[in-house]
């Protein structure tokens, strides 16, 4: 079983990586182990896809379940995990710090950090989010393990329509010590050429925005880590709504014939310690 801090190394380095690389995001501890199982270097939390295990939206899961939904995941796998930490689930910085402090706790390899405020629905400001990132940056630091940290810039995800705004934040970020830049909503790969240009620092890019882009085309517009958000969570639940609407509508069983093996996932979830 690896340490965290051997995962936190092991996740350091895929992000020397010349090429890009999938990170892609289970939503509980089977899922986890499947994909671990399938190969995978690195898994991410999902903040939908966990919310939905507990049947909420996106953004009502609590400080307490989402430590104890990243100590399952870390538990239950040998390779890093990154979390998803939103905005550090306090509107006050000294809180964010500890909370970051008991994230470590949980055997993590590496955390994101957004500049949307959960509280008001609505980005910091760009001195504030600046910030909140500089000491989000200092606090990494002084912990016990070498965790990754992401900042995030929610600009476009959040329905604000200004690159050049993302990139001032995202090299703020970068200045202020991120390790890695991450901004959700990049919807063309002349957006992203434009964003990666502009910065020195593994850039993690939301392929569920772009879904006929190949990792090569990902690569040579210049993203590092590919994930995929809730994607695969919700993949994973048209199935079921599908059979659902052929039982009650129709009384039959043909989606019988698409299950997966029990054999094989039991095969995937089997661990060596």
């Amino acid at each position: 079983m690896a340490t965290q801090i051997q995962k936190c190394e092991a996740f350091a380095r895929l992000h020397q990586s010349k090429t890009a690389w999938i990170i892609p995001n289970p939503w509980d501890v089977g899922s986890a182990k499947l994909l671990q199982g399938k190969g995978f270097k690195a898994l991410a939390t999902t903040s939908s896809g966990f919310a939905y295990t507990l049947g909420r939206a996106d953004g009502e899961v609590s400080l307490e379940e989402k430590l104890q939904h990243c100590r399952a995941l870390s538990a239950a796998t040998d390779i890093p995990i990154n979390a998803d930490f939103e905005n550090g689930y306090s509107e006050d910085i000294i809180d964010v710090v500890e909370n970051i402090k008991r994230l470590a706790e949980t055997g993590i390899a590496g955390f994101s950090i957004e500049d949307f405020s959960r509280e008001h629905h609505q980005l910091y400001d760009f001195s504030e989010a600046v910030e909140r990132v500089r000491i989000v940056v200092e606090t990494v630091a002084e912990l016990g393990a070498p965790l990754v940290l992401t900042a995030r810039a929610e600009s476009l995800l959040r329905g604000t329509d200004d690159l050049d705004d993302t990139i001032k934040r995202l090299q703020a970020f970068e200045a202020a010590g991120a390790h890695v830049l991450y901004a959700p909503g990049i919807k063309s790969l002349e957006q992203l050429r434009t964003v990666t240009a502009s910065l020195d620092k593994p850039f993690n890019v939301l392929a569920s925005f772009m879904p006929g882009i190949s990792v090569t085309e990902f690569s040579e517009c210049g993203a590092n880590r590919i994930s995929l958000g809730g994607a695969l969570n919700f993949a994973a639940i048209n199935p079921v709504l599908d059979a659902s609407a052929e039982m009650i509508e129709n009384g039959t069983f043909e989606w019988l014939g698409s299950r997966a093996s029990g054999a094989a996932v039991a095969k995937l979830l089997k661990r060596s310690d």
